[in-house]
């Protein structure tokens, strides 16, 4: 009887481990099914997505304004879709922005063309200004923003450019020309943006704009009055050789790092009032049309001389500068 009952205990522990092997087999092959269902979804999903996306790409380079502009939402709609996708998509739309553009002339043969090609580029800078603003509560963006985005518009023709309240991560606009006005009051460029050799056919708008990196203006033409007031500059900052044709206002404007105005050329009134230079300011070779107003102006490592002077040349030793002309 006791081997008899060994021998039950054994095939009843047979049974079960058996019963065990099996359930741990069919759940190792529903594991697999469900991986191979999930690869094979995920994979249809990227096909989609590439399809979605070659047609709109496509269709940007139709002969025929609205296909361009149906491309144009087409992305939008896929972008807002799908996150990993938005930045490749800003670059496709920033490309768009840099192909050649010539502005409608009346007469002209090709005139319909270019104000239908105006409208799609417009849309385009809309588009990507409606996806570049978090909201009034940054800490809790709206659901249509787009975070994290660079972009890239080296040599675009931009068209009263609307960029205000907007968050952008770097920034490139070198040697671009923008047409009618610029807003970028309020907007964040966290890291790095350059402006260098752009050219501002009408009025800069920077009221508030926050510079978290490095802002560099070199050689920049600004043909309308700039106003940077109360901007934020927080790393180095250089406007070297750029030409202000009219108002400059850096009224209550940080700067934060080393700031470099060498060379540069102030044809209209000039405004530091209350600005506070931390870092070392650099103002060699610059020409004022009159003395700055500078009432407050604070330079925690030394006033240049030239800036003091009202851009003449330094003052010789045993000279006695004047004071820049204050406010009024």
């Amino acid at each position: 009887m006791g081997g008899g009952g060994v021998f039950a205990l054994y095939l009843a522990w047979r049974r079960q481990r058996s019963t065990e092997i099996g359930l741990r087999q069919k759940e190792r092959d529903q594991d697999l099914q469900d991986r191979v269902a999930t690869t094979t979804e995920t994979d249809a999903a990227e096909r989609r997505i590439t399809e979605l996306y070659t047609k709109s790409a496509e269709q940007l380079g139709s002969d025929k304004a609205p296909v361009r502009l149906a491309g144009l939402y087409a992305l939008e709609r896929l972008a807002q879709d799908n996150p990993r996708q938005r930045q490749t998509i800003v670059n496709v739309l920033c490309a768009y922005l840099r192909m050649p553009y010539k502005l409608p002339e009346e007469g002209s043969a090709d005139y319909e063309k270019q104000v239908q090609e105006r409208e799609v580029r417009l849309t385009a800078q809309n588009i990507l200004r409606d996806h570049l603003r978090p909201g009034p509560d940054p800490a809790r963006p709206v659901e249509t923003f787009w975070l994290d985005i660079d972009l890239s518009l080296t040599g675009a023709t931009l068209i009263n450019l609307e960029l205000a309240r907007t968050r952008v991560r770097v920034a490139r606009f070198t040697r671009a020309t923008f047409i009618g006005n610029a807003w970028i009051d309020d907007a964040v460029f966290e890291s790095n943006v350059w402006f260098s050799g752009a050219k501002f056919n009408g009025r800069v708008h920077a009221t508030g704009t926050v510079f978290g990196g490095q802002a560099w203006f070199v050689e920049t033409a600004f043909a309308g009055s700039a106003h940077f007031v109360g901007a934020r500059f927080g790393g180095p900052t250089s406007f070297n050789d750029a030409t202000f044709g009219s108002d400059a206002w850096f009224t209550d404007a940080t700067l934060a790092g080393e700031s470099g105005f060498g060379r540069v050329e102030f044809a209209a009134e000039t405004r530091f009032t209350r600005a506070v230079f931390t870092g070392n300011a650099v103002f060699d070779g610059v020409s004022f049309n009159s003395p700055p107003l500078a009432d407050g102006v604070r330079f925690e490592h030394g006033v240049p001389a030239e800036f003091l002077r009202g851009g003449e040349s330094p003052p010789r030793e045993g000279d006695r500068p004047g004071p820049p002309r204050r406010d009024r």
